[in-house]
Parts: C-alpha cells; structure tokens; sequence
C-alpha cells in the first residue's frame, strides 16, 4: 500500500540540486538555475525531505497522490512515500507515535486530539483538503419505504434535497416493532457522524448523545437512529449484509453502492451544507516547529495540487479519476469514481443529476483553514456531548486558533504567488482576511451558522444539548 519516489528518481528536482544551490551561493544566476531556485533557496531548505504521509482510500485524498504524481512534492526537495491506513484511528495514532510525518484526516481529529476527546495529542492543519464530496446512503428496502413520503418531479424523480422528514415514519415503524434502526458512519469525530446526525436531526430524529463523563462514548443515549463506525471501504458489505440500514460516507463508497445495486444514495452533503468543509492534512504541533521550511513546502504542493484538480473548470479530473482508480490509491472501478468526480453524481439507479461542486479542492478558498470552519466542528462537538460541559465562546476560538494555521498556508500561498505558480486572486486577502467566514446560510434546516457565536448558534437547534447544558 505503499507508493514512493526515490531520492534518485527526482535528482533535476531535488538533492544534486540542494548541494548545487549551496555550492554556487551567490552565483546561482550566473549558472542558469533561474528566478524560481533562488526563490526556493529563500524559502529555506527543507529540514526533513524523506517523508511518509498517510491517507484512506477516499477519493478526497487526491490532493497528496496529485502532488506526488505530478512532481509537485519533489519540486521542494522531498521524497514522499504514501501508505494508505486501514482505519481513522489507525491513521491519526501513526501521526501521533511518529510513524507517519502528517495525513488525510477527518478535519474533526486535530481538534478532538487537542482537547483531549478519545485521544491527547497536540495536532494542527496548515491545508484544508476539500469541500463536499460525502453522501448518505440507504438500503433499497429503505429507499422503498421512503419513496411514498418523498415529492415528485413532473418526470416522475423524486424531488432533491430529500430531507430526512421522508426517513422518519420508517423509523418509527422499526422503533414500533422492536427494530433498532442502525446506521453507519466512519468515526466519531468525522464530517460524516455530524453530517448525518444533522440531516436526522432536521428531520425530527434524534441520532443520540455521547457522555464521555460518565464513561459512555457509545453516541446513542436516548437515540432514534443508532449509528455506529464502520470503515468506509467496508460500507457497501455491511449494508448489502444487512447489519445496517444506511450510512454516510465519502466517495466511491456511495456511487459503490449504486454501482453494485444494493444501495440508493438520498442527499450529498453539498445539499446539507453548500461548500461545507471536509478533510484536512494533518501533523503535528511538533513537526512544524521541528521543521518549519518542510511544513511550508508540503502546503506548497498540496496547494499546487489542489489547483491542478480545478483547473480549467475541472478540465483535469478525468486523469485524475485514473490516477485514483489505481490500487495504491483509492482503488476502485473508475467508472464508480468518475460518477461523482467529474461533476455528476447519480442517486437512483439512472437518476444521474448535475452537482459540479460535488467534489471542490481549490475554489472558494477551499484550501485555506479557516477558523469558522473548526469552531463549527466543535459546536457539532458541543450539541451531541463529546465536549460533556459548557465552554464559553473564547474557549471555542482559543482551539480554533491552536489547531487551525492559516499563518503557515499564508507563508506557503504568497510563495506561490511571487514564483507566478498561483493568482493573488485565487487566495483570501492576506491583509484582511480574519479566518472568519460570514454568516453561512446554505443549512438544510435554514438555521444560519455564524463561527463568531458558537454558543448562540448551538442554542437554535430543537434537537441536540444546548450551550450550558450536561447530560
């Protein structure tokens, strides 16, 4: 599961020409190396250059296999091996014990680890990796008793974004008969546990509380809908065996289930919250202060990368799903990929619908970490009981700031921006930019999320613990 340049590979990109830039110091122009190796040798040298970074096998981890594939990481002088991890814990311990430099991460790890939720760590993201790109999944069962409660098109298709006041009476239906009705999510700090549990939630269905305090951590007290974890490779299996009835997932893992008939995906997060933020590339707090100039130069490939994947109006993506569809990276079928990735997205089998934001890596600003971005996490954190106690607004912030870096991304964007490899107009205003988007009024449920208020806004919601309140 391992993929991996050799120093020996990248030598017109990489040590020769370090020790060459050393060597020739002050006379680097006069030996023809050009502006954007002097550029490089300002940057400073990177600290660290062997480097294994880890991801899972989702098609949102396309920012590292691009900058590998493309040479973008060998343009800073590091070696880059990528190891795909069996699960999310698996993955975010190997960052924290040193067996891996930094990865893909669910953006709520590095915010849980640093206060201390299932696991202490100090972890930060200097790069956001994407926006959208998750989906709910039900059993074709579910789908036919959801089907009754959903409107219609004239053509027949049902009406999108279906909410989940449709899946209601089906819970009520198990619930009546004895029936838990289980639902699969990736992990407890994920974008798809807070997805899902939002979507069930402005439907009327309580998705359960956590109480770490009082040692459960189960996520399902006084629950409508039961979710547990499962792997998102494993969904489509679990789901066709029955052990769960639906689930939230990134991609191919939905389109899987439609590929293979045993599922019908029923909303994209694109239609729970338009442009809502998703992975992250996580490290330590300790390897950007041990090596400074190879965090920056990482964050500069994974911004070139991310371009690289919008470019063009998307024009890339179809070699992109080939790189991806690659056994080493996400491995599947690259029709299944192809499905989302390349700006459509089919729910019912044949009922393909246009969503060209399905997947975004670069525009409107996704690669930049913004702070509202992680306090809206922790409020997620916050309503369903993760964080068992009150915390005032400055407390939100504080972590936000700890975790989230964009003074790292705006070192290695105005980089970028003086090499001509970046536009300032494709990046925030460095000069004003605060980290705070405004208020966000894209929610399915129509409640408007304001990052500056985080106690406010968890207070409007009618299903989920409110900002003082302990179970």
């Amino acid at each position: 599961m391992t993929h991996s340049r050799t120093p020996g590979h990248a030598t017109p990109r990489g040590l020769n020409r370090r020790a060459l830039i050393k060597a020739a110091g002050a006379s680097v122009l006069a030996l023809g190396l050009g502006i954007s190796t002097v550029q490089a040798a300002k940057l400073g040298y990177p600290e660290k250059e062997e480097l294994i970074f880890g991801f899972i096998k989702l098609t949102d981890m396309a920012p590292l296999a691009i900058a590998y594939e493309k040479g973008y990481f060998e343009d800073e002088g590091l070696y880059v091996k990528l190891e795909a991890q069996a699960n999310w814990k698996v993955l975010l311990d190997g960052v924290i014990d040193g067996r891996l430099d930094g990865a893909h991460m669910l953006a709520g790890q590095p915010l849980a680890a640093t206060i201390g939720y299932g696991t202490q760590a100090h972890i930060i993201t200097p790069f956001s990796m994407d926006l959208n790109g998750n989906g709910i999944t039900v059993s074709n069962a579910v789908w036919e008793e959801m089907k009754p409660n959903i409107p219609k098109q004239a053509d027949g298709k049902p009406v999108h974004p279906i909410k989940a006041d449709a899946l209601k009476p089906v819970v009520d239906k198990y619930k009546a008969e004895g029936k838990p009705f289980k639902m699969g999510m990736v992990f407890p700090v994920s974008t798809h546990n807070y997805e899902l549990r939002y979507w069930l939630a402005a439907g009327g269905i309580n998705p359960g509380y956590y109480a770490p305090h009082k040692g459960d951590t189960s996520g399902q007290i006084q629950a409508d809908a039961l979710l547990s974890v499962t792997p998102p490779p494993q969904m489509p299996a679990t789901l066709e065996a029955g052990t769960i009835y639906g689930y939230c997932v990134g991609e191919p893992w939905n389109q899987q289930a439609v590929f293979k008939g045993i599922g019908v995906p029923v909303i994209t997060d694109y239609e729970i919250w338009k442009n809502n933020p998703e992975k992250v590339f996580g490290i330590t707090a300790e390897f950007a202060e041990k090596y400074p100039n190879t965090t920056i130069r990482v964050t500069r490939a994974l911004i070139r990368a991310a371009r690289w994947l919008d470019e063009n109006n998307n024009a890339n993506r179809p070699e992109a799903v080939k790189i991806l569809s690659q056994p080493n990276y996400v491995g599947a079928d690259e029709k299944v990929i192809a499905n989302s990735m390349t700006g459509t997205f089919e729910y019912e089998k044949g009922d393909k619908r246009p969503v060209p934001d399905f997947n975004v890596f670069y525009r409107y600003y996704a690669t930049y970490p913004f702070y509202s971005d992680a306090i809206w996490y922790l409020t997620q954190m916050r309503r369903w009981g993760q964080i068992a106690e009150a915390k005032p607004d400055s407390w939100y912030h504080e972590v936000a700031k700890k975790v989230y870096r964009p003074d790292i991304y705006k070192l290695a964007a105005e980089s970028l921006i003086a090499e001509g490899k970046v536009k300032p107009e494709e990046m925030p205003d460095f000069a004003t930019e605060t980290g705070y988007k405004p208020p966000e009024k894209t929610f399915i449920d129509g409640i408007v999320y304001d990052g500056r208020h985080p106690t406010e806004y968890i207070d409007q919601f009618p299903i989920g613990l409110k900002a003082d309140q302990t179970l």
